[in-house]
């Protein structure tokens, strides 16, 4: 499983890829968590808010911080 954190790296989008990785620990998945910064990168990705979470190439959620219950139910479908 592929997981990417987008954003510069305000607190809220280190707060996203704490939550990610916490959530892949609890739900015993081995992922690769990225944490992509560049603008141009995110863009690519279609997306104009940040933080924003993709997991295997699927935008998740955009312009927010999830919740560990969201960030779960994503890693279990």
């Amino acid at each position: 499983m592929e997981i990417k954190v987008l954003g510069p790296g305000c607190a809220k989008c280190n707060e996203a890829e704490k939550i990610m990785t916490a959530a892949t620990a609890e739900a015993g998945i081995t992922a690769s968590i990225e944490k992509i910064s560049d603008f141009q990168q995110i863009a690519m990705h279609g997306v104009f808010s940040t933080p924003a979470v993709v997991i295997d190439g699927k935008i998740k959620c955009v312009g927010k911080v999830p919740s560990k219950d969201e960030a779960l139910a994503w890693l279990k479908q």
